[in-house]
């Protein structure tokens, strides 16, 4: 069995509290798995330009956190280049969290033209630092309004992934035990020493399941819930990789219900010899929290116009068609047909939970303080 792996944070959506360990999607993939990119369908436009006035700049500089700069090979962006005449550089800047207090840091003098993968746990710190120039994609359209969080489209969503409960199918069918249907399952003596979940503080998915049981319970609800989940045996690890290789039923660990992704099914299939006919893991898609991932044009860029024409590209149909088996993420371009075995053996969750960026960057802190004393006093 091939390791999953971890690439983004996730999430490609992918940030969680401070710095965290770890990133927002399991995947482990090459090249050659990826489609080709082709050029956007339609020329940018923006919101301060109609025409193009400025020179075609040689390269642009896209900044982003390591889990998307892993998955980007010499074909990510040819079609573009070949299209345009301009190169791209990914610049890789750690986790989420890193890359945006880099683009905040070096805003009057910035290290790159468009900023990719800043989610909704730093959305708000990104906006009120100003360092976005507003656009509005043609590709837009094709877009569902409930992936926009800027009503001034400072950034653009590129992609979305759910963080979700999963289960061991084997290991329920030999426990006699249906598996949980949602988040109170999960603290009804059944399911007593179960469940494995990340630490807020040090990983993406284990923030974005914090912030599903405050979306679900609000304040205090999801402290009670988290002192239920306490006495009902949940166990803690620091990051996805100690927590689906380590604590899993599946890979030998005592916990048939761990935090991960709904994209999790698929790669086992994708990455397992032989290859089964049915994933061997379940989602539950109750308590789910949508991550989305944005790009935005860097203030201070000296090619904005070609900058949008980036954007542009990273929502053409082609180019979202090889982002679920490159990142593990869904395309947010809705015209973008997903892989086979993201149809058959995963579900995206029909009411995921999301919370406003701007209550996340006021309470984030908090919150995780909270949880840390309530869950590791």
């Amino acid at each position: 069995m091939r390791k999953l792996g971890l690439l983004i944070a996730v999430g490609m959506v992918a940030a969680a509290c401070g710095q965290p360990a770890d990133v927002a999607v399991p995947a482990e993939t090459t090249a050659a798995e990826t489609t080709t990119p082709a050029p956007p369908e339609t020329g940018p436009t923006t919101e301060a330009t109609t025409a193009t006035t400025e020179p075609v700049p040689d390269k642009l500089v896209i900044i982003s956190h390591d889990s998307f700069a892993s998955g980007v090979t010499e074909e990510t962006f040819a079609a573009f280049t070949a299209e345009t005449g301009i190169e791209v550089e990914v610049l890789p800047a750690g986790d989420a969290g890193s890359m945006v207090n880099q683009a905040i840091l070096t805003k009057d003098n910035p290290v790159a033209d468009v900023l990719f993968g800043v989610d909704d746990t730093f959305l708000s710190r990104a906006l009120d630092a100003g360092i976005f120039v507003p656009y509005t994609s043609p590709l837009l359209d094709v877009v569902p309004d409930d992936l926009e969080r800027d009503p001034e489209r400072r950034v653009t969503p590129i992609d979305f992934g759910d963080v979700c409960l999963n289960y061991d199918v084997a290991a329920f069918a030999e426990l006699g035990v249906d598996p949980p249907s949602g988040l109170d399952d999960l603290i009804d003596p059944t399911y007593e020493g179960m469940l494995a979940v990340e630490n807020p503080a040090t990983s993406s998915p284990g923030l974005a399941f914090l912030l599903a049981t405050i979306g679900r319970y609000g304040d205090p609800g999801w402290r009670d819930y988290w002192e239920a989940l306490v006495a009902n045996g949940v166990r803690v690890e620091s990051d996805w990789d100690s927590v689906y290789y380590g604590a899993f039923t599946r890979y030998g660990g005592d916990r048939p219900i761990v935090v991960s992704y709904a994209s999790s099914p698929p790669a086992e299939v994708i990455f397992s010899d032989p290859r089964p006919d049915t994933a061997p893991t379940g989602v539950v898609t109750d308590g789910c929290y949508r991550q989305i991932e944005f790009a935005g044009i860097l203030q201070g860029t000296e090619s904005p116009e070609a900058a949008g024409k980036l954007i542009d590209f990273m929502l053409s149909k082609e180019f979202q068609e090889g982002i679920p088996l490159t990142w593990f993420v869904f395309p947010a371009n809705e015209t973008a047909e997903l892989p086979a075995e993201f149809v058959e053996f995963t579900v995206i969750p029909d009411a995921p939970v999301t919370l406003d960026p701007a209550d996340i960057e006021a309470n984030r802190e908090a919150w995780i303080d909270a949880w840390t004393g309530i869950v590791l006093p």
